[in-house]
Order: C-alpha cells, then sequence, then structure tokens
C-alpha cells in the first residue's frame, strides 16, 4: 500500500499485508505485519495514533494531495516513539478521512503529551486522536486487525480490492462481474456452463487457443455485490466449481465506480 512507502520501508515487505473490510460508514483498509501473529516482542500497551484529514477521496481515502500529511504525521510519530520508548509498528488503517498508526509499545510515560504537542506544533489543521491503553495479550491485534479468512485466495481477492478503492471506489452495490475459466476438455466446459447458466450468469464468450494447456476458454459474467465479504464468497464458489469440472478460474474484473 503506498501509505506507508516510507514508515514500513524498514521491515521485511513480505511479511506485511494490504486488506479491505466494511464497517459501519464505509469500506476501512488495514495494512498488517502478519509475522507478529507467531512471534511478538513483550511490549504490553497498544499505541493508536493519527487523524482526520481534510483531503480525501468521497470513499474516505486519502487523496494524492492528502498522502503527504497522512505520510507527514506517521513519520513525525514515529520519530517521537522511538526516542521514548522501545515499540513495534504493526499495523495502519484509513477509513473516512482518517489515518492511524497502530503501535504496541514497552512505556507509556510522556508519550500522550509528547505526541499532543506534536499536533499542535506542526499539525494544527489536522484533528489529531491518540490512544493509549493495556493490552498484554494482543486482543486489538488479533481481534480487530488480523483478517478473519485469511488465505491465499483471500489475498489475490483483497490485490483487485484494493486497487478499486485506490481509484475512488466505495465497494457499494450491485455491478457487472466478469469471471474466467479455462477447460483441457470442451464437453466440461460445456457442462459447467450449462451450471452457470442455471445460477443466472451470462455466458459472455467461448474460446479455443490450441498452443495452451488448458485450450477451452469461458467468459461469463453475473450482477453482483463486490464488498470484501460477497466477493470472497462468490470467488470460493467459482473456483470450487472449477475444480470440480477440472478447469481453472482465472480471475474476476469489474468496471470502476468513483463518487468522485
Amino acid at each position: 500500500m503506498f501509505y506507508f512507502s516510507s514508515t514500513i520501508s524498514s521491515f521485511a515487505q513480505d511479511d506485511w499485508i494490504e486488506f479491505v473490510t466494511m464497517k459501519k460508514q464505509g469500506v476501512m483498509s488495514i495494512t498488517l505485519d502478519l509475522s507478529l501473529d507467531l512471534a511478538k516482542p513483550n511490549y504490553k500497551n497498544l499505541l493508536v495514533v493519527g487523524g482526520q484529514f481534510p483531503k480525501c477521496l468521497k470513499n474516505g481515502f486519502p487523496s494524492e494531495e492528502g498522502l503527504e500529511d497522512v505520510l507527514s504525521v506517521s513519520d513525525s510519530a514515529a520519530i517521537i516513539i522511538d526516542k521514548i520508548t522501545p515499540n513495534r509498528l504493526v499495523g495502519f488503517i484509513t477509513y473516512q478521512c482518517m489515518g492511524f498508526d497502530i503501535f504496541y509499545v514497552k512505556d507509556t510515560v510522556g508519550l500522550r503529551s509528547e505526541l499532543t504537542r506534536m499536533f499542535k506544533s506542526n499539525f494544527s489543521k489536522i484533528k489529531p486522536y491518540v490512544e493509549i491503553k493495556r493490552d498484554k495479550s494482543w486482543d486489538y491485534y488479533h481481534n480487530y486487525l488480523y483478517p478473519q479468512d485469511f488465505s491465499a485466495e483471500f489475498l489475490v481477492d483483497q490485490d483487485y480490492l484494493h486497487d478499486l478503492v485506490l481509484q475512488g471506489d466505495d465497494l457499494k452495490g450491485l455491478r457487472k462481474v466478469n469471471h474466467w475459466l479455462y477447460f483441457k476438455d470442451v464437453e466440461k466446459r460445456n457442462r459447467l456452463s450449462k451450471t452457470l447458466t442455471k445460477l443466472e450468469f451470462s455466458l459472455d464468450s467461448i474460446a479455443y487457443k490450441k498452443d495452451k494447456s488448458l485450450p477451452y476458454q469461458l467468459t461469463v459474467s453475473r450482477q453482483d455485490s463486490i464488498d470484501p465479504f460477497s466477493i470472497y464468497k462468490l470467488t470460493t464458489m467459482m473456483r470450487s466449481l472449477s475444480v470440480s469440472s477440472k478447469g481453472q478460474y482465472d480471475g474476476w474484473s469489474t468496471e470502476v465506480i468513483s463518487k468522485d
């Protein structure tokens, strides 16, 4: 996620994931260090620091102009925290024009006052937020930040959802969702085509490419929701149907619907 281009550069990028989820007021983005699920430092205090940023898209994500403010606050806060106490940055949240860095810290003495002073001195136009609380079991990390349905397939769907959100999409409403499937046997393609028709999919195209290992192509579409829960349920079904037909599901696409 471009939000962390400077903030997490010192960490192994392979340990970090980006995903979106739906909350009451709209879409929320979470960037998370997965490595801390199994091995975490002995820091028992949660620190959430950030604020409300005036420059954002209508779906609640920072605009390109607002990104500079987001990164400036993140970097400034990290410098202050590093001076006061051992810490570990575990994630970042963007939601409804607000951005928050999530830390676990060893000590809390002086943290609130120094961060409050930082906002007053350097970021007077940003509405600040500083939360500090005891969390020795890392409940916030495990129960609020960590994805419930984490898997390789989950990440594939999330990569595309995140791209849509960055373009201003709020992931709401029904829209045409396209799917691609490939088969080695034309009969298996035809059989699955009939099944998908019964499920109210439109059969948009078929093709044969003899130079491919799975030469029989099928493209289908249907009006569906693409919020994270709905699209994961939909693509799980498509993968399952493909496997049962000895085919391969090759993903989905949809149009970007931006409110801006």
